[in-house]
């Protein structure tokens, strides 16, 4: 049985954005449920799911209800590194202050 999951209010926001925004997406292109449903490989309720913002509905179908609608592209750019503002920072952060050649190591004499 699998464990209730309780997000926070934030990510049910976030959640239920999306589901409004898949939604709005799918009439604007006027296609009925029962057709994304279809094209993404999962059933009407669980799209109705999605678009209420349903969190226990995994990523995989979310990514397939996007796909069915032409918009995965916006999936694999929601953690890029051009994206993560912290990240970057943190990486900069841990940059050296200064950078040194070595030396090459003088193993035998060109006199030989």
């Amino acid at each position: 049985m699998p464990t209730p999951h309780h997000p926070p209010a934030a990510v049910r926001r976030a959640l239920r954005k999306l589901g409004s925004d898949i939604q709005d997406a799918r009439r604007r292109r006027r296609l009925p449920m029962a057709i994304v449903a279809e094209r993404a490989f999962t059933s009407r309720s669980t799209l109705q799911r999605i678009e209420a913002g349903d969190s226990v509905v995994s990523i995989g179908i979310y990514a397939g209800v996007l796909q069915a609608l032409g918009l995965l592209d916006g999936l694999s750019h929601l953690a890029d590194i051009s994206n993560d503002r912290v990240g970057q920072a943190l990486a900069s952060a841990d940059l050296p202050k200064r950078v040194h050649l070595k030396r090459r190591s003088t193993g035998a004499s060109r006199n030989g």
